[in-house]
């Protein structure tokens, strides 16, 4: 069996990482995770590193991908230079003064990216032109459960509980800030203010009045033009993890965990993602039974409401009367071994290496193009 496996060519994955966003490091501590989990015996890597300037890299061997010294990872801009993919999924090395050569196709892409610029439909646009299969939903899915936006509208639009929320365009913003205020106050107080297409809690604040309010947009502004403001729901966090099937059977969803901040932070803010001993899950969450069933096909229904491929992370508030309101859906959830979505699959009985493998496969699985 061993002889058969080493006689195939093995599928060549390239793993890619960084982009131009406030989520750049995340993106680098999951590929880290990717990179040691996945099995070198069955897939050949290929690591690639989208600098913050736009730039791709062949990744070097003094890649950095951890934080160190409370220090974020970035890219490692001396790798050899990469053009994008070509029609026929091929990468091409450049090199000042160097004819262009090809470093061959690549099977199947493991963008391990989040936020804008690639995790918004923007790199699966990319892919899906250069005919390149990669791992993860599609533009659509991928582009609406970047924007919350148009996130909760279309799960509103499912039957699908989603809390109250004002959305606060740059132009309303510039021109019609009264009404915008007014709209945000009918919320009541507090309220969480965030960019409408971010993540891990970057620009996220939570402001208590109208003054307070008005600095928490600003400071999401710098992330995104476009915010949403959203009632504050008193409720426990659970969150519920969703994967793809390998055939026609219909997605299945983990066990639910509960988010369980520790130290002083107000929420679950990037801090308390990111740092080391700033959260902690409990997994199964302590719910019924009941509750966790209909919260798994809640997590479910939010996933093919948008149309998501590969793997999804559905976000609960649990309310003190048993109410379940969907808070957000993350196409290309935190991806460490010790991130949220993995660690439900673990203890759904899917450990990382594992996960990573069932992505990989079911990327190849899915015809290139229309589907």
């Amino acid at each position: 069996m061993n002889e058969d496996r080493e006689s195939q060519p093995r599928v060549r994955v390239a793993v890619v990482f960084g982009g131009r966003n406030s989520e750049h490091a995340v993106s680098l501590m999951g590929a880290g995770s990717v990179l040691e989990a996945i099995d070198q015996s069955k897939y050949e890597v290929v690591p690639i590193g989208i600098a913050q300037d736009g730039r791709w890299v062949l990744a070097s061997g003094s890649q950095t991908y951890a934080i160190e010294s409370g220090r974020l990872p970035v890219v490692d801009e001396s790798g050899t230079a990469l053009a994008l993919p070509s029609e026929s999924g091929s990468l091409v090395a450049l090199q000042p003064g160097e004819i262009p050569r090809s470093l061959g196709q690549v099977d199947v892409v493991f963008p391990v990216m989040h936020g804008p610029f690639g995790e918004d439909g923007t790199i699966q646009g990319l892919l899906e032109m250069a005919g390149v299969r990669y791992v993860g939903s599609g533009v659509l899915a991928s582009a609406v459960g970047m924007d919350k936006a148009y996130m909760k509208a279309l799960l509103k639009a499912a039957g699908l509980p989603v809390g109250p929320f004002v959305v606060v365009r740059d132009r309303d913003w510039r021109t019609d800030r009264a009404r915008v205020l007014k709209e945000v106050e009918e919320l009541g107080w507090p309220v969480f203010v965030k960019p409408a297409r971010a993540g891990s809690s970057q620009g996220i604040s939570k402001a208590h009045d109208v003054e307070s309010l008005e600095a928490a947009v600003e400071y999401a502004r710098e992330h995104d033009p476009k915010v949403l403001v959203e009632a504050a729901i008193l409720g426990r966090e659970i969150e519920c993890a969703v994967l793809e099937s390998l055939g026609d059977a219909p997605p299945t969803a983990s066990i639910p965990g509960e988010v369980l901040v520790r130290g002083e932070h107000e929420f679950f803010d990037f801090e308390a993602k990111y740092y080391p001993d700033q959260m902690a899950l409990d997994v199964p969450a302590d719910i019924p039974a009941e509750t966790a069933e209909a919260l798994r096909a809640m997590a479910v229904r939010a996933f093919e409401a948008l149309g998501c491929e590969g793997l999804s992370r559905v976000d609960f508030f649990y309310t003190p009367s048993g109410e379940l309101i969907v808070n957000e859906i993350n196409t290309m959830p935190g991806f460490t071994s010790l991130s949220v979505a993995p660690q439900l699959w673990a203890a759904t009985g899917l450990p990382y290496d594992r996960l990573v493998d069932r992505l990989i496969q079911l990327a190849l699985n899915r015809p290139a193009g229309l589907r």
